[in-house]
């Protein structure tokens, strides 16, 4: 092609409306950046401030297109701006804004390094908003690494520690090698279909007989992003991290993180490989099983809590995993039943660390026994913590018995036996999983307070805002369900 050629191509112009979200946050990260470059120590307690308010001033040009109502499709098709990829966005940037509350007295009171924190959680958050939208190989493995390399960093946080320095290097090796997996089972599906976009991708996985190679691609991406949802085997990093990393890290891991390995794999699975089911189905019923079931086996054995919420989460994600076992038979529903469970998720997650980090405040202890008496000596973090375990274990009427609903009613909607079989799975696990939450429970009702620790508990105003609108949430999330199934029905345009 001749140079007059290339001069004289139009490209098309670039739609700034639809890109706002990832400029207003990349703004505040840069400016973020720039005011700790210029005014340093003096600009450190507002750090916090900046942060939160970018956050929610970046939720507004994503409400506006929302209103707009209108499908964007950009860059050839690699990034497309729809109703399902706003409610993600919005979903990230919330509970990015619920890890900064969570943060403010816990960075500072540690004499952390608190304005380049906030830079590179703002950068993770930003590789979160970029994958809700990617449509193609090349987009979503830069949007992966962009908000994977941050959180690298953040889990080693406290400079000193040996524990911190394990759990970061844990998460980087075994990071670094989920991604080599991925992107050679990506370079497999390129050299398969010719191209990087999903809608190529899957006309060339629709014939009748693929290539052993193909198939192999598919297994090697599903791997993958199997490392990010923490999903058995491929879970060994996630106790020694969180355990090691600073808790508002470990609560950014545990909820954004794994959110956006599912986000990535509701794309892979529903619009680069729907004609593939006899490989996709198989492989997710096999490790939703194996991940509910250890998840929740090993939570049992915990004393120390956040290892027991490591646990948990893995064992959560196995529930949210089940239903992509049913997406031949059942796409919609299962789609639905996937996104309104980690909407619900965030918030049920998210709650529960905030009290784990007024605890151990007070305490200076992440055991389970630290909570004996809780209720004595503080009765609004029971009454929270009560809450949220009730959520996570499926109890009515707190929201995550709507979320499990769901799942069921995807899988026993499937009609076939496998269907029906991973339902009991699922429902034989939510009872086991009730084992280690009501654990906690009797601890904070039952058990008789430590004679040595003080009779009350003081909760700084960031963690009181982050637990009463995380509590406010799981409640009504519960209470009134058709809320969070709206948003569910609108990720069903997903499904094909």
């Amino acid at each position: 092609m001749s140079l007059a050629t290339l001069l004289a191509f139009e490209r098309p112009p670039i739609d700034w409306h639809a890109i706002a979200p990832e400029l207003t946050l990349l703004v505040v990260g840069s400016l973020i950046t720039l005011a700790d470059l210029i005014w340093t120590e003096r600009i450190r307690p507002l750090m916090p401030t900046l942060a939160g308010a970018g956050l929610l001033a970046t939720l507004i040009p994503i409400l506006t297109l929302a209103v707009d109502g209108t499908d964007r499709v950009m860059f050839g098709g690699a990034y497309v701006i729809d109703d399902l990829s706003l409610v993600l966005k919005a979903l990230f940037l919330i509970a990015g804004y619920l890890v900064v509350l969570l943060s403010v007295d816990y960075i500072r009171n540690g004499d952390y390094h608190e304005n380049e924190y906030y830079s590179l959680l703002l950068s993770s958050l930003l590789g979160m908003v970029l994958l809700a939208s990617s449509r193609d190989l090349i987009t979503m493995f830069m949007a992966l690494e962009l908000l994977s390399i941050p959180a690298y960093m953040l889990a080693g946080w406290r400079k000193g520690g040996a524990t911190s320095n394990e759990a970061s290097i844990k998460y980087y090796l075994m990071g670094v090698f989920a991604s080599a997996i991925m992107l050679y089972g990506m370079s497999l599906l390129f050299g398969m279909a010719g191209s990087t976009a999903f809608d190529d991708i899957r006309v060339a996985l629709a014939g009748p007989d693929p290539s052993g190679m193909a198939i192999l691609g598919v297994l090697f991406v599903l791997i993958g992003f199997s490392f990010k949802v923490s999903a058995v085997p491929f879970h060994t990093w996630a106790p020694d991290t969180y355990e090691g990393a600073p808790t508002p890290v470990t609560a950014f891991l545990a909820v954004a993180s794994k959110a956006a390995g599912f986000v990535a794999l509701l794309q892979l699975v529903y619009v680069a490989f729907p004609t593939r089911e006899d490989v996709v189905e198989p492989f997710f019923w096999i490790m939703a099983a194996l991940t509910m079931t250890v998840g929740n086996l090993l939570a049992l054995r915990q004393t120390n809590i956040v290892r027991m919420l490591a646990y948990s989460g893995v064992a959560q994600g196995g529930f949210m995993l089940a239903p992509f076992a049913v997406v031949g038979d059942a796409p919609e529903q299962s789609i639905k039943a996937v996104v309104t469970y980690l909407i619900i998720y965030v918030f049920m997650n998210l709650g529960a660390f905030a009290v784990v980090l007024a605890v151990a405040a007070r305490t200076n202890s992440g055991e389970i026994s630290s909570y004996s008496g809780l209720f004595h000596r503080s009765p609004g973090l029971a009454v929270a913590m009560t809450v949220f375990l009730a959520g996570l274990a499926g109890i009515p009427p707190v929201s995550g018995w709507f979320a499990k609903f769901l799942i069921w009613n995807a899988l026993l909607d499937a009609s076939s036996p496998q269907g029906s079989l991973l339902a009991v799975v699922v429902a034989v696990n939510a009872v086991i999983a009730f084992g280690y939450y009501g654990r906690i429970m009797r601890e904070m009702w039952m058990s008789d307070a430590p004679e040595v620790t003080e009779p009350h508990f003081t909760v700084s105003r960031a963690l009181k805002a982050a637990i009463v609108l995380t509590i406010i949430a799981t409640l009504a999330f519960g209470i009134y369900p058709q809320w969070a199934a709206r948003f569910g029905d609108i990720s069903t345009s997903l499904a094909l």
